[in-house]
């Protein structure tokens, strides 16, 4: 059996394949979980529209994310899996973001560096400095 990675070992291939074979005989003892919101990649990009830096130190407040679409992100958003930021400072929030982030959330996606992990809030740069 060929290595899965430069860095595996000749051991590494059958204990990698006997743990997935014995993952996929145990699934049905997984249980679900609840359903992720997967908006087309194009709804997963963000338009710009302050600098992160000047979005990141002005005036922010924390919203409930109901009241978060058309804000201004003051705060780096990265789901794990798959860590990859979703939201930066000074990028706008949509709905199609947030639901994809409340979804995974509930589903047990981990936000490391947003300021509600749960998600019941999310910080954005005051009203009166939006532009």
């Amino acid at each position: 059996m060929a290595d899965l990675t430069p860095a595996a070992g000749s051991w590494s291939g059958p204990r990698i394949v006997a743990a997935l074979r014995d993952l996929a005989a145990h699934s049905a003892e997984l249980g679900n979980t609840p359903a992720v919101f997967v908006p087309p990649p194009t709804d997963l990009r963000l338009k710009q529209v302050r600098l992160p830096r000047d979005a990141y130190f002005d005036r922010h407040t924390d919203v409930p994310v109901a009241a978060a679409p058309g804000r201004i992100d003051a705060e780096m958003i990265t789901p794990y899996p798959p860590g990859i930021p979703v939201g930066l400072p000074g990028e706008r929030l949509t709905k199609p973001v947030l639901e994809y982030l409340t979804t995974g959330v509930r589903a047990g996606m981990f936000l490391p560096d947003a300021a509600d992990r749960n998600l019941d809030t999310v910080r954005v740069v005051a009203e009166h400095t939006d532009r």
